[in-house]
């Protein structure tokens, strides 16, 4: 794959840590440079802290440390004119792009108090939906004008192929959101497809990162009935490991699967069959 990557650029969102950060080493390694941003802040409704000013720095060090440069800038994917300027000030510094990787994205697994559930919705949907929609807005015209072709992968979830029944409106919202990314992937896919700009989904099961590591959701696997005690993988693995994903979107952005379009891919050990 050095090859085929060799002198690319990648738009990730999320860089900062977790799957995001893997993205960013794994491709650093095949020779992309990085525009990285990550919103380096928590939101107030979510109840795990989110990555750090810090945490985005050491991904800058981690890919310089595999000779490549990458521009760590913090946004937010809600906002989409600050996540274009963002993108904008990376863009002026590498003067191409090649691959996009929407994987920003939050949840809740505290359940809601009162009206709190109408916030809750909001910040995950508008997150994990429309900050992709943000986010590919952001990249796509440079992405068209390249005319090399190219490669958007949207991070979906093993919650985008089945749902698991929860009363709370963290998991509803998270599952709402990652299911509609599939209908945005797929008129994507078509629309580009003429320009050889191929938009798949990944769908991962649990992955060690902030999202899981964190108190909240212990708390939440620990009670019985909770949907997240009631999830399993078909293979004996119990969490996968973010460069577990990152090799395979490094496979799906490099020109070995250039024919690899509006594909749904789980990653997700045997999750979604059973």
């Amino acid at each position: 794959m050095a090859e085929s990557l060799t002198g690319r650029v990648a738009f990730i969102t999320g860089a900062a840590r977790g799957q995001g950060r893997a993205h960013a080493v794994r491709l650093a390694r095949e020779g992309v440079d990085i525009i990285g941003v990550d919103i380096c802040g928590d939101v107030e409704t979510m109840d795990y802290p989110n990555a750090s000013a810090d945490d985005l720095a050491e991904t800058v060090r981690l890919v310089q440390k595999q000779g490549r440069r990458m521009i760590g800038l913090p946004a937010d994917v809600r906002d989409y004119h600050g996540l274009k300027s963002a993108f904008d000030e990376g863009y002026a510094e590498f003067g191409r792009l090649d691959i996009i990787l929407a994987n920003a994205g939050i949840m809740r697994y505290t359940a809601e108090v009162g009206d709190e559930f109408v916030r809750i919705w909001r910040d995950i949907v508008d997150t994990n939906l429309t900050g992709v929609f943000h986010t590919v807005r952001a990249g796509l015209q440079a992405l068209v004008d390249g005319g090399r072709g190219g490669s958007i992968v949207i991070t979906s979830s093993s919650a985008g192929i089945k749902g698991t029944g929860s009363p709370d409106v963290g998991a509803q919202a998270y599952t709402a959101a990652k299911r509609g990314l599939v209908g945005y992937m797929q008129t994507l896919a078509n629309d580009l497809a003429p320009h050889m700009i191929r938009v798949n989904t990944i769908h991962p099961t649990g992955v060690a990162s902030g999202m899981t590591q964190n108190e909240a959701l212990a708390r939440k696997a620990a009670q019985a009935d909770s949907e997240i005690s009631q999830m399993r993988n078909a293979l004996p693995i119990e969490i996968l490991q973010p460069e577990d994903i990152a090799d395979a979107v490094a496979y799906l952005v490099s020109d070995q699967a250039r024919f690899i379009t509006g594909v749904q891919w789980p990653l997700d050990a045997g999750f979604s069959i059973r």
